[in-house]
């Protein structure tokens, strides 16, 4: 990345921080996606309970390869025989000690917005996991509620194409959103973490200045 531009994406995330901090968040800035990596890593103890969130980002930055080393008990979504056991999976979540993830979208007002299919990270991000980490590129970063769900809204198709739903928006070559109202939508839930002040600091944002995941 130019020097210059992730000078200006580092000022953004500097503000950006400020802001979530008077909302409860814990915030801090990694300086690219490796020492990401060794910030999340660094805050999980070993033998920790671990879900985590469908993600890019986690692949991206090395994460999820960590988290799947025996130092800990990983909550394996990916490793499941049937949609029944995934599902067993995702409940298994609400009881881990860290839920980390990824968000659709982080706002300079300070929000988090998402977008999801069966509502389990969007859910867990809100409560259930004792400690939540989300990881998030520059180009989470949007102005308000309204670009953060545009924005959701318009990664939903290369979402639904990368797991494989067959909506009709990751089956034509418009790559838009149709409001469908078929079996595999991924837009059945959609959430807005407004602040963490009854549990504050719950939630730890880790914000690179580089663009990571969709």
């Amino acid at each position: 990345m130019d020097a210059v531009q992730k000078w200006v994406n580092e000022l953004r995330i500097r503000d950006l921080i400020e802001v979530l901090k008077e909302r409860d968040f814990d915030a801090v800035m990694a300086k690219d996606k490796d020492d990401a990596r060794r910030i999340v890593m660094d805050m999980i103890p070993e033998g920790s309970v671990i879900a985590v969130g469908g993600s890019v980002t986690l692949n991206e930055t090395g994460i999820l390869d960590e988290i799947r080393s025996d130092k800990y008990k990983f909550i394996d979504r990916y490793n499941t025989s049937s949609f029944e056991e995934m599902l067993d999976k995702y409940r298994e979540g609400y009881y881990a000690d860290f839920l980390v993830s990824s968000t659709n979208a982080v706002t300079m007002e300070g929000q988090l917005v998402n977008i999801d299919c069966t509502g389990n990270r969007t859910s867990q991000i809100v409560f259930g996991p004792k400690k939540v980490i989300i990881v998030a590129g520059v180009n989470k970063i949007v102005a308000n509620v309204e670009e953060g769900i545009k924005r959701a809204k318009s990664i939903a198709p290369m979402n639904a194409r990368r797991i494989t739903h067959k909506t009709p928006c990751a089956m034509d070559d418009n790559c838009k959103c149709t409001e469908c109202r078929v079996q595999p939508r991924v837009c059945n839930v959609t959430s807005i973490v407004d602040g963490c002040h009854y549990f504050p600091k719950r939630i730890t944002i880790v914000l690179v200045p580089e663009t990571l995941g969709y």
